[in-house]
């Protein structure tokens, strides 16, 4: 049987995992939404208004606005 921790230990352990993992997770997020910003670029230099759903969102999340606010030009813009 596994003896027994302090709540406090416990949770200091905790902290650090989720500390650490927040870290690593982050990185790769970092180098997805890197890799998830070129294939958008690329749906939107080969593809034509209106755009496929992902690319919907995506843009609506650069402009921070909805999509049926954005239009083709500033769509058009990104790729600048």
């Amino acid at each position: 049987m596994a003896t027994r921790m302090s709540t406090r230990v416990r949770y200091d352990q905790i902290r650090d995992d989720h500390a650490a993992s927040r870290t690593v997770n982050g990185h790769l997020k970092r180098k997805e939404r890197a890799n998830r910003d070129l294939r958008m670029l690329h749906l939107i230099k080969t593809g034509k208004y209106p755009y496929i759903p992902a690319v919907q969102t995506w843009l609506s999340d650069k402009f921070n606005v909805r999509f049926s606010e954005v239009t083709e030009e500033q769509a058009k813009s990104l790729l600048k």
